[in-house]
């Protein structure tokens, strides 16, 4: 009879590929750092496999074996979750834990609408939260450390299923006093000779408005902002001009900023506001229920 890894040991082993530092890993499973060593030791000797390359010392360095069998143990994992999942679903629709992830240029613009709506139409949901950028949570989804994610899109969402639920319009924001803003609306190609801002690498708003612009984008500016506060103001400082989601100007980004806010010419000037969920998960008729919910929230 074969003995298998227990899930504890899988998850010691994706937390270590994921952290790269045994104390770090050890932490976030709230286990001590020998306990975790010695998990995985465990591991290596059940599967008569080395996993890890014990000539490095600093950090967890894995073998193309280890990486390999990393990979085998975040499917197990993710297929033990369906497995918990699939008995909730039965049990209580839309009860108990629901681990959302969602992203910084959305957050702090919907939840304020949104959980008032969830309280009343959910009462017996915990709704927790985590906000991170886009690739990161596609990989806390993957690893079935989060159940359904709000994310914008264009993106690259991998194997995930996603489902629209509200198109988000994107503004013109100009200094107060701009030549520009004497104008109802400013066409993409209007802004091709002004310093365009945008923020810092990684964040998918920053692809999407390259992307909303495209050949019409003139010269941006060496300063790329961490958030749409800062990024209005920016602009707000003269700096230079910017695309900006309506949802977040409804929620009051804007407000007391010394800008002028246009609506943008043509067609394709906006993104779209999406639940991201694991292929075939038992509760995907309850993250569809959202929907709703969350196209309000944004109306």
């Amino acid at each position: 009879m074969a003995y298998l890894p227990t899930p504890q040991q899988l998850r010691y082993l994706v937390t270590l590929a994921e952290t790269g530092h045994f104390s770090r890993a050890a932490s976030a499973c709230a286990v001590s750092q020998s306990t975790l060593s010695a998990g995985i030791l465990a591991l290596e000797r059940l599967l008569d496999a080395q996993i890890l390359d014990r000539s490095a010392t600093k950090h967890a360095v894995f073998t193309p074996l280890g990486l390999e069998l990393v990979g085998k143990a975040r499917a197990a994992l993710s297929a033990l979750g369906a497995l918990a999942e699939a008995a909730d679903a039965a049990r209580a629709p839309m009860s108990g834990p629901l681990r959302l992830g969602i992203i910084p240029t959305i957050g702090p613009f919907l939840l304020p609408r949104l959980m008032p709506g969830l309280r009343d139409g959910f009462p017996a949901l915990k709704l927790f939260l985590r906000e991170d950028q886009t690739e990161r949570l596609l990989d806390q989804l993957e690893a079935g450390q989060l159940d359904v994610l709000v994310l914008a899109e264009p993106c690259a969402c991998g194997g995930a299923e996603t489902l629209m639920v509200a198109r988000d319009e994107f503004l013109v924001a100009l200094p107060k006093g701009h030549p520009l803003a004497a104008r109802d609306s400013v066409a993409v190609g209007a802004l091709g000779a002004e310093r365009f801002l945008l923020l810092e690498d990684g964040n998918c708003l920053r692809d999407q408005v390259l992307a909303t612009c495209g050949a019409g984008l003139g010269r941006s500016s060496e300063f790329a902002a961490t958030s749409l506060h800062t990024l209005i103001q920016m602009v707000a400082g003269g700096l230079g001009v910017t695309l900006v989601p309506k949802l977040a100007v409804d929620a009051g980004l804007t407000q007391g900023a010394e800008v002028a806010l246009r609506r943008l010419e043509g067609a394709g000037g906006w993104r779209s506001i999406a639940l991201a969920w694991r292929p075939g998960s038992a509760r995907a008729a309850e993250y569809r229920a959202l929907a709703p919910l969350i196209a309000a929230a944004c109306g």
